[in-house]
């Protein structure tokens, strides 16, 4: 049987646990290192140890329902635990502190719903969000994970950055797209050219294209050394909010963006006009 193949996971005794702790974070950090999942020899490889050392460290891991073993693929992911401190660890970061400013003032002077998303294990992952006083009712909420083909934030996402996990993602989606989704984008180079408009544009506006009724224009956060850090989007019903690049709604998107990289000692080629 290959070393990959699906094995049942036994828990180790607890003394086990605590003098394993030190390497299973050892084992936890090289599954988030290889994008959050790998199989068993990708992490033995990654750690230069054994599968059947690594598989006992992961038995703890599944107990503690930090890891999970996909019985698909018989890869191992990060579990529910692992993502709800990874939430934790992120909201606290810099960046995090930075937008949640940002989006307040969306909010209260704007009156936009609005959310700071990051790329978590699985995709563009929403980590906060703020409301006006009369919010828009949509069915996503903090820890909601976005579409990166068929989102304003997951655009904005792939167009700025070039994660490989964002690769794979957009081959996926292009897989399993509905008739309709393939009518606006039919394959990858259709995308590449949706991405590199969006880059000009600076911002990713949708019209209907989540949700019906829906429309949403989201703006990149980066570091100072350019990379994506996070990504502002704003939503509201199509009726009333116009996400076209240009229009109030979409350069007061692009500010806030703006202000949070500027902060984060990003220095743009580009400037948003006033």
């Amino acid at each position: 049987m290959s070393s990959d193949a699906l094995e049942p996971v036994e828990p180790l005794g607890r003394r086990s646990r605590v003098q394993s702790a030190g390497t299973a974070v050892s084992v936890l950090k090289a599954l988030a290192e290889l994008g959050g999942a790998a199989s068993l020899t990708g992490l033995a490889s990654r750690l230069s140890e054994s599968p059947p050392k690594v598989h006992r460290y992961l038995a703890s891991l599944v107990d503690a329902e930090l890891v999970l073993q996909d019985p698909a693929t018989a890869r191992y992911i990060l579990g529910p635990e692992a993502i709800t401190i990874g939430l934790a660890a992120i909201r606290q970061s810099e960046v995090l502190t930075l937008a949640g400013v940002e989006l307040a003032k969306l909010a209260d002077a704007h009156q936009l719903s609005c959310f700071v998303s990051v790329l978590g294990n699985r995709g563009p992952t929403i980590v906060r969000w703020e409301e006006p006083v009369l919010p828009v009712t949509v069915n996503v909420r903090v820890g909601s994970v976005m579409p990166v083909l068929w989102s304003a934030t997951g655009r904005a996402f792939g167009a700025f950055s070039d994660a490989a996990l964002l690769q794979d993602l957009v081959r996926e989606e292009l897989s399993s797209a509905s008739a309709e989704q393939r009518r606006t984008l039919a394959n990858q180079k259709a995308v590449n050219a949706l991405f590199k408009e969006i880059r000009l544009l600076r911002c990713a506006p949708i019209r209907d294209v989540l949700l019906n009724g829906v429309s949403a224009v989201a703006a990149p956060i980066f570091t100072d050394s350019g990379k994506l850090a996070a990504v502002i989007t704003a939503l509201g019903p199509s009726g009333g909010f116009d996400p076209t690049p240009g229009a109030s709604t979409a350069l007061v998107v692009m500010r806030a963006a703006a202000a949070v990289s500027d902060r984060l000692g990003y220095r743009p080629e580009f400037q948003v006009a006033d």
